[in-house]
């Protein structure tokens, strides 16, 4: 096993011509797409990995300065790709890997055939010309939480976030993936991710987009998908699902995956 395949828990199920790219978001590891997988394998190749931080990777892999912006995560994926001679792939990426994934292929759009973003947002820090969802009063306090008491902060932290009460299976699953990450990783990551802008770099995306967002998220307002539509290089669609939450395809997996495997087989008409 290469070092690459081993830090990043890679994995290949299924079989076909064309291989798709599953990449997960904070919080979270690859296990998120688990209501997905059996619904591709039988068409597609799929490649499964963990982004350096989550709870399932060697925390001495991780390095602050190579993550603290989100081309250190983009790298990682090329050299997935490159490691394993994936020469062109869809890309599903969550949150925070929907915006690495923009990046990717930015820096080399023939490895993409497409990319498909659930729950995706360029910025999350509301400005005087855009609404991201949070002032910066409420990323502070979000980050102070987290430093404080960071298992009191996942309890809280995971039903507002996945949309329902901590009976729920999708609410339980995140809380298990969260609270196995390392909570000084969590913070560093989540600081990251709350002040990052790559608004500036939606321009140069040139990849064909399927953004898909739910019609209530926390973390992530509708507005937002209409943005990155409008201010994206290349051609774009967005599907709002009638879904709560930031995390629809653990949550509502019954509504969500049907769209995401039709957004897969079909590509945007001219």
């Amino acid at each position: 096993m290469g070092i690459i395949e081993e830090a990043h828990n890679v994995k290949f199920i299924g079989s076909g011509e064309k291989t798709i790219v599953l990449a997960h978001g904070f919080g979270t590891d690859q296990s998120v797409w688990k209501h997905l997988v059996p619904h591709l394998v039988d068409n597609y190749r799929v490649l499964l990995f963990d982004n350096m931080g989550a709870g399932t990777t060697n925390p001495d892999y991780f390095d602050s300065e190579r993550y603290s912006t989100l081309d250190g995560y983009a790298y990682d994926v090329l050299a997935i790709l490159e490691e394993f001679q994936v020469h062109s792939c869809i890309f599903v990426g969550h949150s925070l890997s929907s915006m690495v994934g923009a990046i990717a292929s930015i820096l080399r759009p023939d490895l993409f055939s497409k990319l498909i973003m659930v729950s995706a947002s360029p910025k999350f820090l509301n400005t005087a010309d855009y609404y991201g969802g949070f002032e910066r009063e409420d990323i502070d306090q979000l980050c102070k939480a987290v430093e404080s008491n960071y298992t009191a902060w996942c309890t809280g932290f995971a039903p507002l976030v996945v949309g329902g009460d901590m009976d729920s299976v999708a609410v339980q699953e995140f809380s298990r993936t969260l609270f196995n990450m390392r909570p000084d990783i969590a913070v560093s990551v989540l600081e990251n991710i709350l002040n990052y802008d790559l608004r500036h770099l939606l321009c140069r995306v040139t990849v064909p987009c399927h953004i898909i967002q739910s019609t209530k998220d926390l973390a992530v307002p509708v507005a937002v998908s209409g943005y990155l539509h409008r201010n994206l290089g290349g051609k774009s669609i967005v599907e709002v699902m009638p879904t709560e939450g930031h995390l629809p395809q653990l949550s509502s997996p019954e509504i969500v995956i049907p769209v995401l495997v039709r957004h897969i087989q079909h590509d945007i008409a001219d």
